[in-house]
């Protein structure tokens, strides 16, 4: 059994195995950042110190389990079940810090294939048992019994094989356990890739890529869900399901979370290795102007593999902890200095963009960008290293975060090109002043950051993260404020019709409604 994550309460690596953990200079420039006079140290409880509740899984059923999945495919040792205690929200992350596994699964299994998924499917629909999909762990749902006897987790790691490769028809087949990195490695041995990078690409799976609200949204390359996707094996307790056809049924398995089905395969369009990839910053006077460039990218269809808007927020943290604790130059204080009297200090705004192809290919596509950038005011920076990581970055330092006494969370929404302005503005005030209303003491806030990716002809997305001193006594309540503010301020609300439609399927598909019970309120 392949283990996907390095914490039971977090994902993503270990606080010491991210620079920004042993980065004091870092943390100094955060701690007035946030208006405070330090940050604590505040470790997470060791799961050894922890009470488990004794597992409801009966005795027979276990026996039932082992026969079908092998004994080592029924995991009910404490650290398997405090590992799939919880979502991976803030919320749910805190918690587990605090000690609190009353939501711990009564057991964990590991199928070995589409027929084990089916076969446990079976089984706990006939004895009552919920079912909570597991795949990279990087979800936000804990798990639930609803009105079952028990509940149980079912991790998906051991589906961790690209199947099929057609490099004519640019296809592949791939099981929904495999992990970002695997996948890709898979398929450049075969000369192809997706090309799909989404936050927490190491540590997330393609299952969950297509069941988490908002897949295929942040991050895309070289599409969203809806482009890359072309088909799904979906196991429910009635059989094996394939969502497609007329009328097209794979958006009702996008950010289902697994209460539809468990999904084991999906067919994805690849694509050929490229000879050569290049990324290339350039530094915007503000925000808007970046937006136009991005507009003006997609109206006239220059090629570029992917791009990515950072607000004066996110360009000035990474510049920070960039330079923080390095010894700063004389050059780079003079290129400081430059910056400033360009006027590109304070609301500078970065933008990312790729280019893929023949190097000729690459070269020409890379002089049209640097001109429309130009053209807008913008500065062409050299293709660093560091401007190309950056972009996943920030999605693996929640857990260091949480260690040093600091709160960080993220939302992404969907708006039209006209209406992405206001929505920016109105979600960043909001959260601005909810970090002011919830801070540890008087005067303390947070710092607000965004970026605009998987931008269309007519819309694109926006991710706002927010980092904040946390109130240690009662950081629950603190971090859900925070998001409420949030959500407020984006309008995110749900589609009645779209719920009617998702009751009726899962009415068909799940009649014991064993899948994900944390789900019910959307049936």
């Amino acid at each position: 059994m392949e283990q996907v994550q390095t914490r039971w309460n977090g994902w993503g690596s270990p606080g010491h195995d991210d620079p920004l953990a042993v980065n004091e200079p870092a943390w100094r420039w955060l701690t007035h950042a946030f208006a405070m006079p330090a940050l604590l140290a505040t470790p997470p409880r060791d799961v050894a110190d922890m009470v488990l509740p004794p597992s409801r899984l009966k005795s027979g059923d276990a026996e039932k389990l082992a026969g079908l999945l092998g004994a080592s495919g029924v995991q009910q040792g404490a650290f398997e079940r405090a590992r799939h205690a919880a979502g991976r929200g803030l919320e749910d992350l805190l918690a587990l810090r605090a000690g609190d596994l009353t939501s711990a699964p009564d057991a964990v299994l590991y199928p070995r294939n589409e027929g084990d998924v089916l076969a446990v499917l079976k089984l706990c629909a006939e004895r009552g048992i919920a079912v909570m999909p597991f795949g990279g762990g990087t979800g936000d749902v804990k798990p639930s019994r609803g009105g079952h006897q028990a509940v149980v987790t079912l991790n998906l790691s051991d589906l961790n094989r690209v199947t099929l490769v057609d490099a004519v028809s640019g296809l592949a087949e791939a099981e929904a356990g495999i992990l970002g990195p695997a996948l890709e490695r898979q398929l450049a041995a075969r000369g192809m890739m997706l090309g799909h990078r989404p936050d927490g690409f190491e540590f997330s799976s393609l299952g969950g890529w297509i069941a988490q609200p908002g897949a295929g949204q942040e991050g895309a390359r070289y599409g969203e869900a809806p482009d890359w996707l072309l088909g799904l094996k979906v196991v429910t307790p009635q059989g094996l399901f394939r969502p497609s056809g007329v009328p097209d049924l794979k958006p009702l398995l996008l950010g289902s979370r697994g209460a539809l089905g468990v999904i084991t395969a999906a067919t994805i369009r690849i694509r050929a290795l490229p000879a050569k990839e290049e990324h290339r910053a350039y530094l915007f006077p503000d925000f808007a102007s970046g937006l136009t460039a991005v507009r003006q990218a997609l109206r006239i269809g220059l090629p570029h593999t992917f791009l990515r808007l950072s607000d004066d927020g996110e360009t000035r943290l990474d510049r920070a902890l960039a330079r923080a604790g390095k010894d700063w130059s004389f050059r780079d204080h003079m290129f400081d200095v430059y910056l400033s009297i360009r006027r590109f200090d304070t609301g500078a705004a970065r933008l990312v963009a790729g280019f893929a192809g023949s190097d000729s290919e690459v070269t020409a596509a890379r002089r049209r960008f640097d001109g429309l950038a130009r053209q807008l005011g913008a500065l062409a920076l050299s293709a660093d290293r560091h401007w190309q990581d950056c972009r996943y970055a920030i999605g693996y330092r929640r857990d260091t975060m949480l260690d040093r006494g600091a709160g960080m969370d993220s939302l992404t929404v969907s708006a039209s090109w006209t209406k992405l302005p206001q929505l920016y503005v109105a979600v960043r005030a909001a959260l601005k002043q909810a970090m002011r209303e919830h801070a540890p003491r008087a005067g303390a806030h947070g710092l607000v950051l965004a970026h605009l990716s998987g931008a269309r002809a007519d819309s694109a997305s926006l991710t706002f993260t927010w980092l904040y001193p946390r109130i240690l006594g009662d950081g629950i309540t603190q971090a859900r404020q925070i998001r409420l503010a949030a959500l407020a301020a984006s309008a995110v609300s749900g589609n009645d019709l779209r719920q009617e439609i998702l009751r009726g399927a899962k009415k068909s598909l799940d009649p014991e409604a064993i899948l994900n019970p944390a789900m019910a309120q959307l049936f």
